[in-house]
Protein backbone atom coordinates (compact mmCIF):
# COMPACT_ATOMS: atom_id res chain seq x y z
CA UNK A 1 0.00 0.00 0.00
CA UNK A 2 1.42 3.40 -1.18
CA UNK A 3 1.12 6.21 1.47
CA UNK A 4 0.30 9.67 0.18
CA UNK A 5 1.48 13.01 1.98
CA UNK A 6 -0.81 15.86 0.99
CA UNK A 7 1.25 18.74 1.88
CA UNK A 8 -1.17 21.95 1.93
CA UNK A 9 0.23 25.46 2.08
CA UNK A 10 -3.15 27.76 1.34
CA UNK A 11 -5.00 28.30 4.50
CA UNK A 12 -8.35 29.10 2.06
CA UNK A 13 -10.12 25.68 2.36
CA UNK A 14 -12.80 26.01 0.23
CA UNK A 15 -12.25 28.93 -1.76
CA UNK A 16 -8.65 27.76 -2.30
CA UNK A 17 -8.02 26.94 -6.11
CA UNK A 18 -4.92 24.92 -5.20
CA UNK A 19 -7.00 22.52 -2.75
CA UNK A 20 -9.78 22.15 -5.28
CA UNK A 21 -6.88 21.30 -7.84
CA UNK A 22 -5.63 18.52 -5.33
CA UNK A 23 -9.49 17.37 -4.81
CA UNK A 24 -9.37 16.66 -7.90
CA UNK A 25 -6.22 14.98 -8.18
CA UNK A 26 -6.86 12.82 -5.35
CA UNK A 27 -10.06 11.53 -6.54
CA UNK A 28 -8.43 10.01 -9.38
CA UNK A 29 -5.53 8.44 -7.11
CA UNK A 30 -8.23 6.88 -5.43
CA UNK A 31 -10.28 5.42 -8.18
CA UNK A 32 -6.87 3.87 -9.37
CA UNK A 33 -5.46 2.29 -6.03
CA UNK A 34 -8.19 2.04 -3.63
CA UNK A 35 -5.94 1.11 -0.90
CA UNK A 36 -4.16 4.59 -1.15
CA UNK A 37 -3.41 5.88 2.25
CA UNK A 38 -3.30 9.78 2.05
CA UNK A 39 -2.07 11.63 5.07
CA UNK A 40 -3.37 15.40 4.67
CA UNK A 41 -1.11 18.00 6.49
CA UNK A 42 -2.59 21.08 6.54
CA UNK A 43 0.17 23.50 7.44
CA UNK A 44 -2.02 25.79 9.07
CA UNK A 45 -3.09 23.48 11.76
CA UNK A 46 -0.95 24.29 14.26
CA UNK A 47 0.87 21.61 14.03
CA UNK A 48 4.30 22.73 12.46
CA UNK A 49 6.54 23.48 15.06
CA UNK A 50 8.38 26.96 14.82
CA UNK A 51 11.90 26.85 13.73
CA UNK A 52 13.44 29.86 16.58
CA UNK A 53 16.71 29.92 18.63
CA UNK A 54 16.72 26.81 20.34
CA UNK A 55 16.30 24.92 17.06
CA UNK A 56 19.24 26.84 15.28
CA UNK A 57 21.07 26.15 18.37
CA UNK A 58 20.27 22.58 17.67
CA UNK A 59 21.26 22.21 14.47
CA UNK A 60 24.48 24.12 15.19
CA UNK A 61 24.97 21.46 18.20
CA UNK A 62 24.74 18.42 15.53
CA UNK A 63 27.06 20.00 12.82
CA UNK A 64 29.63 20.33 15.46
CA UNK A 65 28.87 16.41 16.28
CA UNK A 66 27.28 17.38 19.69
CA UNK A 67 23.86 16.41 21.18
CA UNK A 68 21.59 19.33 22.09
CA UNK A 69 20.39 20.25 25.51
CA UNK A 70 17.83 21.76 27.81
CA UNK A 71 15.17 24.11 25.65
CA UNK A 72 17.54 23.20 21.96
CA UNK A 73 17.12 19.17 22.98
CA UNK A 74 13.40 19.97 22.60
CA UNK A 75 13.21 22.16 19.83
CA UNK A 76 15.30 19.07 18.00
CA UNK A 77 12.75 16.40 19.26
CA UNK A 78 10.05 18.41 17.47
CA UNK A 79 11.88 18.96 13.84
CA UNK A 80 12.59 15.11 14.06
CA UNK A 81 9.09 14.63 14.69
CA UNK A 82 7.76 16.94 11.82
CA UNK A 83 10.53 15.40 9.68
CA UNK A 84 9.57 11.87 10.77
CA UNK A 85 5.97 12.65 9.16
CA UNK A 86 7.27 13.83 6.19
CA UNK A 87 9.62 11.09 5.67
CA UNK A 88 6.84 8.36 6.31
CA UNK A 89 5.70 8.95 2.57
CA UNK A 90 6.33 6.69 -0.23
CA UNK A 91 5.09 9.70 -2.58
CA UNK A 92 4.09 13.95 -2.18
CA UNK A 93 1.26 15.98 -3.34
CA UNK A 94 1.88 19.51 -2.62
CA UNK A 95 -0.98 22.56 -3.16
CA UNK A 96 1.02 25.10 -3.63
CA UNK A 97 -0.45 29.08 -4.15
CA UNK A 98 2.05 31.86 -5.29
CA UNK A 99 2.57 34.15 -2.38
CA UNK A 100 3.99 37.82 -3.75
CA UNK A 101 5.95 35.76 -6.15
CA UNK A 102 7.28 32.72 -4.42
CA UNK A 103 5.92 30.14 -1.98
CA UNK A 104 3.72 30.93 1.12
CA UNK A 105 5.39 31.71 4.50
CA UNK A 106 4.11 28.55 5.95
CA UNK A 107 5.88 26.44 3.72
CA UNK A 108 9.12 28.05 3.81
CA UNK A 109 8.81 27.18 8.19
CA UNK A 110 7.78 23.22 7.19
CA UNK A 111 10.97 23.70 4.70
CA UNK A 112 13.34 24.91 7.16
CA UNK A 113 11.99 22.50 9.81
CA UNK A 114 12.64 19.74 8.16
CA UNK A 115 15.59 20.77 6.21
CA UNK A 116 18.44 18.83 8.82
CA UNK A 117 21.38 16.70 8.80
CA UNK A 118 21.36 13.28 9.12
CA UNK A 119 17.66 14.11 8.17
CA UNK A 120 16.87 15.58 4.60
CA UNK A 121 20.64 15.58 4.10
CA UNK A 122 23.90 14.61 4.33
CA UNK A 123 27.11 16.57 4.07
CA UNK A 124 30.62 16.08 3.48
CA UNK A 125 32.84 18.58 3.59
CA UNK A 126 34.57 17.98 0.42
CA UNK A 127 31.92 16.68 -1.05
CA UNK A 128 28.91 18.91 0.13
CA UNK A 129 25.33 18.27 0.31
CA UNK A 130 23.82 14.83 -0.37
CA UNK A 131 19.55 14.10 -0.53
CA UNK A 132 18.62 11.29 1.49
CA UNK A 133 14.66 11.24 0.61
CA UNK A 134 15.62 9.15 -2.51
CA UNK A 135 13.53 6.99 -4.11
CA UNK A 136 10.22 9.42 -3.59
CA UNK A 137 8.13 11.15 -6.34
CA UNK A 138 6.13 14.36 -6.00
CA UNK A 139 3.24 16.35 -7.70
CA UNK A 140 3.10 19.62 -7.21
CA UNK A 141 -0.48 21.68 -7.89
CA UNK A 142 0.47 25.37 -8.48
CA UNK A 143 -1.44 28.49 -8.38
CA UNK A 144 -1.09 32.32 -8.62
CA UNK A 145 -3.72 34.99 -9.42
CA UNK A 146 -1.97 37.37 -11.29
CA UNK A 147 1.41 35.66 -12.69
CA UNK A 148 1.27 33.65 -15.49
CA UNK A 149 3.89 31.89 -18.09
CA UNK A 150 4.84 35.05 -20.71
CA UNK A 151 3.09 37.86 -18.80
CA UNK A 152 5.30 41.00 -18.60
CA UNK A 153 7.36 41.95 -15.40
CA UNK A 154 4.40 44.53 -14.16
CA UNK A 155 2.53 41.12 -13.61
CA UNK A 156 5.52 39.58 -11.24
CA UNK A 157 7.79 37.06 -11.83
CA UNK A 158 8.23 33.19 -11.21
CA UNK A 159 10.21 32.84 -7.96
CA UNK A 160 8.04 29.76 -6.84
CA UNK A 161 8.75 26.83 -9.24
CA UNK A 162 12.13 27.04 -9.29
CA UNK A 163 12.71 27.49 -5.69
CA UNK A 164 10.43 25.08 -4.37
CA UNK A 165 11.45 22.19 -7.29
CA UNK A 166 14.99 22.92 -6.52
CA UNK A 167 14.71 22.12 -2.93
CA UNK A 168 12.67 18.89 -3.70
CA UNK A 169 15.57 17.80 -5.73
CA UNK A 170 18.46 19.44 -3.23
CA UNK A 171 16.69 16.89 -1.08
CA UNK A 172 17.15 13.87 -3.42
CA UNK A 173 13.42 13.73 -4.81
CA UNK A 174 14.14 13.85 -8.45
CA UNK A 175 10.82 12.60 -9.70
CA UNK A 176 8.55 15.57 -10.07
CA UNK A 177 5.42 16.14 -12.09
CA UNK A 178 3.36 19.65 -11.60
CA UNK A 179 0.39 21.16 -12.82
CA UNK A 180 -0.39 24.82 -12.60
CA UNK A 181 -3.15 26.75 -12.99
CA UNK A 182 -1.73 30.91 -13.00
CA UNK A 183 -3.14 33.00 -13.40
CA UNK A 184 -6.70 32.65 -12.01
CA UNK A 185 -8.04 35.70 -11.22
CA UNK A 186 -6.48 38.19 -13.55
CA UNK A 187 -7.45 36.99 -17.04
CA UNK A 188 -9.66 37.22 -19.48
CA UNK A 189 -10.76 33.42 -19.31
CA UNK A 190 -10.21 32.10 -15.49
CA UNK A 191 -13.25 29.22 -16.08
CA UNK A 192 -11.41 27.76 -19.17
CA UNK A 193 -7.54 27.66 -17.70
CA UNK A 194 -9.34 25.80 -14.60
CA UNK A 195 -11.18 23.35 -16.67
CA UNK A 196 -7.49 22.66 -18.15
CA UNK A 197 -6.08 22.42 -15.01
CA UNK A 198 -8.31 20.19 -13.54
CA UNK A 199 -8.09 17.99 -16.52
CA UNK A 200 -4.56 17.97 -15.98
CA UNK A 201 -4.82 17.14 -12.18
CA UNK A 202 -7.21 14.13 -12.81
CA UNK A 203 -4.20 12.93 -15.40
CA UNK A 204 -1.89 13.23 -13.51
CA UNK A 205 -3.28 11.79 -10.49
CA UNK A 206 -4.82 8.76 -12.03
CA UNK A 207 -1.69 7.54 -13.35
CA UNK A 208 0.97 8.91 -10.26
CA UNK A 209 1.00 5.85 -7.83
CA UNK A 210 0.39 3.68 -10.88
CA UNK A 211 3.55 5.12 -12.66
CA UNK A 212 5.29 5.30 -9.44
CA UNK A 213 4.92 1.50 -8.52
CA UNK A 214 5.93 0.41 -12.46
Amino acid sequence: MTTLLHVSASPRRQDSESLALAETFLESARRAEPGLAVDHWDLWDGTLPPFGPEAVAAKMAVFAGADPEGDAAVAWRRAREAFERFAAADAYLFSVPMWNHTVPYILKQLIDVVSQPGMVFGFDPDEGYTGLLTGRRAAVLYTGAVWGPGRPPAFGEDHLSGYFEGWLRWAGITDIDRVSFQPNLATADAAGAREVAHRQAAELGGGFVASRAA
